[in-house]
């Protein structure tokens, strides 16, 4: 069995042209307001709830990765999320998580993956491996997945392969509290310290970091610096979004506003 559709496999080879002409770090405007979205995991009413609420007044939005498994609806979603890029290639960006590179670093269970055929399963590999690594802002913001990568600048995430030891922390890297190592390992996923994060958004001159992935990290952590985001009724009863002004003066979350969808 092939790809469900004729429709679908156009999109799908759409969608890939666009994202082969993004960079993997994307540079958001000085001007307007951001809209942070955390894993949408199959959670289609989450996806479409954002869109209806925001795109129309302008803002950009930025989803974190992490769009199928889990939930009822993973490939509605994706594929919803997918036409919203290919219409407002300006205004939606959709970065990568985890589940998306499950090609490349499998993970267990994947619903949305066990469902396609061989020649979906290659189809949509292609398609999520083209996929931005991270965003940023000029007032100090920095939005990915899950941790940060250790490189000697923000401008080397657009030279990061998939599968490598630095999209594997940016994918797959968990924040920790109480580590006296900078860097761990469980379960095959990076466990970074508090030192790590104070040092690397140092180093990339970033104030305040915007990321997914945790279901069961604190909201806020590292003097609200660190801000842990999900939007998704698969994994959490609250669906929390950040609204950013990229004109404000950004010191850490106070200066954002934390929205429910």
């Amino acid at each position: 069995m092939g790809i469900a559709s004729v429709d679908e496999k156009a999109l799908l080879e759409k969608a890939r042209l666009l994202f082969e002409q993004e960079p993997k770090l994307i540079r958001l405007p000085a001007e307007g307001r951001v809209v942070f979205v955390g894993d949408t995991h199959g959670d289609l009413d989450a996806s479409e709830e954002v869109i209806r609420r925001y795109l129309r007044r302008g803002d950009r939005i930025v989803f974190l990765g992490d769009y199928v498994d889990r939930g009822d609806y993973s490939r509605e979603n994706v594929l919803f999320l997918l036409q919203q890029k290919i219409d407002h290639p300006e205004q939606i960006f959709l970065l990568a998580g985890n589940h998306e590179g499950h090609l490349i670093k499998p993970l267990s269970p994947t619903d949305f993956w066990d469902s396609l055929s061989w020649e979906e399963g290659e189809a949509y590999g292609h398609l999520f491996s083209k996929l931005p690594l991270a965003a940023i802002s000029q007032n100090g913001l920095l939005a990915l997945h899950g941790g940060l990568p250790d490189l000697g600048s923000l401008e080397e995430i657009d030279e990061v392969q998939w599968g490598d030891s630095d999209w594997d922390r940016i994918v797959w890297g968990d924040f920790v509290r109480h580590q006296r190592d900078e860097v761990s390992d469980w379960a095959g996923r990076p466990q970074l310290s508090e030192q790590y994060f104070r040092r690397i958004m140092d180093r990339f001159e970033r104030k305040v970091l915007i990321r997914s992935h945790q279901p069961l990290a604190p909201l806020l952590m590292y003097e609200k610096r660190c801000i842990t985001i999900m939007t998704s009724y698969a994994y959490v009863p609250v669906r929390r979004i950040v609204v950013a002004d990229l004109e404000k003066t950004i010191q850490n979350a106070e200066d954002l506003e934390i929205a429910y969808v």
